[in-house]
């Protein structure tokens, strides 16, 4: 099959089991170099939907980026610490 250009790829439907994990298809793991034990990071929009990044790879190409959420992000409420 002939792929896409602009190194866009389609790499099949998955399902998710009841215990909510997905397989990766192989092409996908090894387009990406996806090898057992890597963290992959779970990003998400609610409008677009969610994506993975290997945690190695964001970090390689944007080194400041969980410094930046820091003063973004809110703790939700079952988060925060109350001292009695």
């Amino acid at each position: 099959m002939e792929q896409p250009s602009g190194g866009k790829r389609f790499y099949g439907a998955i399902t998710v089991s009841e215990r909510g994990q997905i397989v990766i298809p192989a092409s996908a793991r090894r387009d990406f170099n996806i090898q057992v034990g890597d963290k992959l990071l779970v990003l998400g929009d609610l409008e677009q939907g969610i994506g993975l990044i290997k945690a190695s790879a964001l970090f390689d190409k944007a080194p400041g980026f969980f410094s930046m959420l820091e003063g973004e992000l809110n703790p939700s409420p079952e988060d925060e610490y109350e001292e009695e």
